[in-house]
């Protein structure tokens, strides 16, 4: 038996459910009456998502299609950061949603330090943009999972390699 246990804390997205939920998003873009004539469109690039419609307004629409369809897949809605909508031509509106994955230094010392305040035989380690939580009981581990999903960190936490 092992002497001690560990999973490891990661941020992040399961990017095939990503393009179905954007895929299906183009679809009632372009099924829906009030959305249809817009030309809207949506670009999954490698780290961003880019949006171009004719309106602020239809822009709302798309990004309240985006949430639902993104929520029916069991992705959190933390992985969009939306950016600024800039102007495009011909009166158009542009917007870009940068995907966040990792857990950043800043969130992963978050998470150690209120590991090391309330767990006393937990041990927290940042590697790189996942941490790693250790302990001898599997049981603390548990809580240590449970107080976690209490606490609203800026991204989306995962818990992995549970051993």
């Amino acid at each position: 038996m092992a002497s001690s246990f560990s999973f490891d804390i990661v941020s992040d997205f399961d990017r095939q459910e990503l393009v179905n939920a954007i895929d299906q998003t183009n679809r009632e873009i372009q099924s829906r009456y009030d959305l249809k004539d817009t030309k809207t469109s949506l670009e999954l690039g490698e780290e961003i998502i880019t949006v171009n419609t004719d309106s602020e307004f239809t822009l709302e629409s798309v990004h309240t299609l985006l949430q639902t369809k993104a929520a029916k897949r069991n992705l959190s809605l933390k992985i969009f950061e939306f950016g600024k909508v800039e102007s495009a031509s011909g009166n158009r509106v542009r917007q870009e949603i940068t995907l966040k994955k990792g857990i950043s230094q800043d969130v992963g010392k978050q998470i150690t330090k209120l590991i090391r305040d309330e767990f006393k035989k937990v041990q927290a380690s940042i590697q790189g943009d996942a941490v790693r939580v250790s302990a001898k009981s599997k049981d603390e581990l548990q809580t240590v999972i449970q107080r976690l999903r209490q606490e609203d960190f800026p991204v989306a936490l995962q818990f992995t390699n549970y051993r």
